[in-house]
């Protein structure tokens, strides 16, 4: 597959994908980006992906809610983050999280900008909600697979460090 990279995770650590759609919600267009953030992160290691499809709006935070709930590691959404009137997403993970992560969605324009101008309208965030790192994909395919060959590089030590694996944990007593 390409754009899935070779970097391998804590078989234990947990995945999800949000594919944003107003019109694949609906059943009339096809999912083709979420599909393939779930066979991307699949080759990464994480086992049993869950992967659900919702419109635009409310129900993007409800269902991060869910997922931060649930405790999962790595949310990865795709599709609401361009600057139509019902793009949302951006707006609806900034409900959810409690700390953004800048650099993330920083690196993933930053890159694309050279081959594609228009990465520059991307309204896509990073964050962290408890312990869930939530990023933010375009709904676009080549988006999806270039942004999924840049996040092997980062989110395997993001997870450690939300996690708090990278560091040496004090004895607070």
């Amino acid at each position: 597959m390409i754009g899935c990279g070779r970097v391998t995770v804590d078989p234990a650590r947990t995945a999800a994908v949000l594919t944003i759609s107003d019109r694949v919600s609906a059943g009339t267009a096809t999912d083709q980006t979420g599909p393939h953030i779930v066979e991307c992160l699949q080759q990464w290691g994480f086992d049993n992906v869950e992967h659900a499809v919702v419109a635009d709006g409310d129900p993007v935070a409800q269902q991060l809610r869910r997922w931060v709930d649930y405790q999962v590691d790595l949310v990865i959404t795709t599709g609401g983050t361009g600057l139509g009137p019902r793009d949302l997403t951006a707006e609806q993970t900034q409900q959810v999280v409690d700390r953004i992560v800048p650099g993330i969605s920083e690196y993933l324009r930053i890159s694309a900008l050279p081959t594609v101008p228009t990465a520059a309208l991307s309204r896509g965030i990073a964050g962290v909600a408890r312990t869930t790192l939530i990023v933010n994909l375009p709904g676009s395919l080549n988006a999806v697979r270039d942004g999924m060959a840049l996040l092997e590089a980062v989110v395997p030590h993001a997870l450690d460090q939300i996690s708090g694996g990278d560091h040496e944990r004090k004895n607070t007593h």
